[in-house]
């Protein structure tokens, strides 16, 4: 197994995850802790704006100052992933970057009086790491008169590169555990399957869609299609009308008690 190749799949693979999920993570902070049901995938799908049209929200980009969060365990997700990256990123320029002082690509440091490259963002420190661990503008280029000159930056030295593997993934473990997308198997709280009332459960993994299942089995008669068990699974494109049923069983449950 080449580990340098490794590392260096893993790491670009954990920074996209990051700047993927950086919005929603940023949006959490504003939002009071999320139950677990219905899963954060549904929310745009779930949240009708005015006029039943489906709403979608902008998400913003930059960590802000937050007064009053609704969220710490997403501030502080957030708070540690802008910091490893930020320093990351200065600790691998002080060894790889030569780029001029007039390149768009150097990464700034900052001073006393200027925040340098980390007013730009977490994105763009994401985007900057992911770039020397991919060891990109490390060949010397040619000018349009016909000469060459020096690479940016030098390639990433082994420690180093293992070193940003390391952040990385961490990073990425931080975000997906604020929103919930890491690997886990959790109770749909007080919705009880509406087919046998037995215990639903919601199976979360970065890599793959949200899945509930039935813990009845094979005699419950959900009709969807069952694992290896025999359970009832519900993949991500039934999910909304386990939503239905779910909110129908209840509206059933709480009519029979006022009468």
């Amino acid at each position: 197994m080449n580990t340098a190749a490794t590392a260096r799949r893993e790491g670009a693979a954990a920074l996209r995850t990051v700047r993927e999920q950086w919005g929603e993570l940023l949006l959490a902070i504003e939002t009071p802790p999320a139950e677990p049901w219905p899963p954060r995938q549904l929310s745009h799908l779930l949240r009708p704006a005015a006029g039943d049209e489906l709403l979608v929200e902008r998400a913003p980009l930059v960590l802000r100052e937050h007064p009053a969060p609704l969220n710490l365990d997403a501030l502080d997700a957030g708070l540690y992933v802008e910091r490893a990256l930020f320093d990351l990123a200065d600790t691998l320029a002080a060894a790889v970057q030569r780029a001029p002082l007039d390149d768009p690509r150097r990464w700034t440091f900052r001073s006393p009086t200027d925040p340098g490259s980390r007013a730009h963002g977490l994105h763009w420190a994401a985007l900057w790491v992911e770039g020397r661990l991919l060891d990109e503008d490390t060949e010397p280029e040619l000018l349009l008169d016909g000469t060459l000159t020096a690479a940016p930056y030098l390639p990433l030295p082994e420690h180093l590169l293992h070193e940003a593997h390391r952040v990385a993934l961490a990073a990425e473990s931080r975000v997906l555990r604020a929103l919930g997308l890491d690997v886990r198997a959790v109770p749909v709280p007080e919705r009880p399957c509406p087919w046998c009332a037995g215990e639903l459960t919601l199976h979360t993994d970065p890599d793959e869609p949200p899945r509930v299942t039935c813990s009845t089995g094979p005699s419950c008669t959900a009709p969807v299609p069952r694992d290896h068990l025999g359970r009832p699974v519900w993949e991500w494109h039934a999910l909304p009308a386990l939503v239905v049923a779910l909110d129908a069983a209840q509206h059933r449950a709480s009519a029979r008690q006022a009468a």
